[in-house]
């Protein structure tokens, strides 16, 4: 259990939680702000990286991630600055990948190359929709002509670029997801990630879709097929579903989430910020203060800003489980067994094998394509109640 964490690597993901509008979407921790005061936080960043740096042993750091909220609006010299504190504070590997992500606006993307000297290696853009009558549903503030010029500067400038799109749209019809997708996949270097348009507790969409307000949206049998349509244009483009909703060639694979998939450790730094960080040989699952006023006003008192818990070791590999059966190379069963010091039950992996929904290759066990359309059910067979 000491060393598990090294399966999954090492990474650090910095929180930015403001974004110019809530997408409708969105149930991310992200703030409208018209005012930030922009060396209050990055004070801040460094300060919970000094302290995080002092919590965890000597270890070599693999991916640094951006997310937010919108870390675009950062500014180039505040990452800049955030990069260096984390490279003085921890043994980075010789590939470290850094990521951004990125809003696709004219004027965000003016600031690409100053991302890129910051030392930014990787920008995630998200695009979301290539027309604007969707992206206008979507409450995304560019247009598509921004989106594909974002993506073209993104391209000429960084090593790697992916983003994002959202299908199974209010009223999106297969030939015109197959147009769009086709479109996105000719300006793709690599990696694509694609998501299905979920119904998240708490949004406006939410609030609209209870009031019967959200029409067009498809049926579980048109979302199948858009999802069958999405697999099999990817596999044209050698884009292969490495992870469910993510498509990579091979080498192009995100290794900052690759870290969340393959159970790594990982520091969370800023409002509501989640990591899982192993200490003392204890994995610990970390939450901090969502809001982002009273986050800044903590870590600028040196007042706890962060929640802290113990992860029992069969709740670890539940975890390890439910992330794992995510990514196309699944998980390793004598890992379950070493987590926890149990066994997933045989009976439950042969039945779930004789439905032809998941594989057993010596130590390994993923789920195949048939599965992925049904992964909860699959995971719910193998975490509730499936040890001995």
């Amino acid at each position: 259990m000491e060393q598990d964490w090294k399966n999954g690597g090492f990474g650090i993901y910095i929180h930015w939680p403001f974004c110019e509008s809530k997408c409708p979407y969105c149930d991310f921790n992200s703030h409208v702000s018209l005012k930030i005061d922009q060396k209050a936080w990055l004070k801040a960043y460094l300060k919970c990286l000094e302290n995080a740096s002092r919590k965890t042993t000597p270890r070599l750091l693999n991916t640094i991630f951006f997310g937010g909220g919108t870390p675009s609006l950062m500014n180039p010299e505040v990452v800049s600055e955030i990069i260096d504190k984390i490279k003085s504070l921890w043994t980075v590997s010789n590939e470290l990948e850094i990521t951004l992500e990125a809003n696709p606006s004219s004027v965000e993307a003016i600031k690409f190359k100053d991302y890129q000297l910051a030392g930014i290696s990787r920008l995630s853009v998200g695009v979301q929709a290539l027309n604007n009558i969707d992206l206008k549903r979507l409450g995304r503030l560019h247009s598509a002509t921004e989106a594909i010029n974002a993506i073209e500067i993104s391209n000429s400038i960084f090593s790697q670029t992916s983003f994002d799109l959202i299908y199974a749209r209010q009223e999106q019809t297969i030939d015109e997801w197959s147009a769009e997708l086709e479109r996105a996949l000719r300006l793709q270097t690599g990696h694509i990630s694609l998501y299905q348009l979920t119904i998240e507790q708490g949004t406006a969409f939410d609030s609209l879709y209870k009031r019967g307000k959200l029409r067009g949206l498809p049926t579980d049998d048109h979302s199948a097929t858009l999802y069958e349509l999405t697999q099999s244009l990817c596999n044209k483009y050698n884009l292969p579903a490495y992870e469910v909703s993510n498509h990579a060639k091979p080498g192009s694979e995100s290794k900052h989430n690759l870290i969340y998939w393959r159970y790594g450790d990982y520091l969370g730094i800023g409002p509501g910020a989640h990591g899982r960080v192993t200490i003392d040989n204890k994995k610990i699952a970390t939450e901090s203060e969502r809001n982002p006023q009273k986050w800044l006003n903590a870590v600028t008192k040196e007042k706890i800003y962060e929640n802290t818990v113990y992860i029992e070791p069969l709740d670890q590999a539940k975890e390890y489980i439910l992330m794992g059966l995510r990514i196309s190379e699944g998980i390793s069963l004598s890992r379950v067994e070493k987590i926890c010091d149990h066994k997933i039950k045989e009976r439950n992996i042969r039945y779930l094998s004789d439905l032809g929904l998941i594989t057993i290759d010596n130590d390994r066990l993923f789920v195949n394509a048939s599965g992925r359309l049904v992964l909860n059910q699959i995971i719910n067979k193998l975490t509730e109640d499936t040890f001995y």
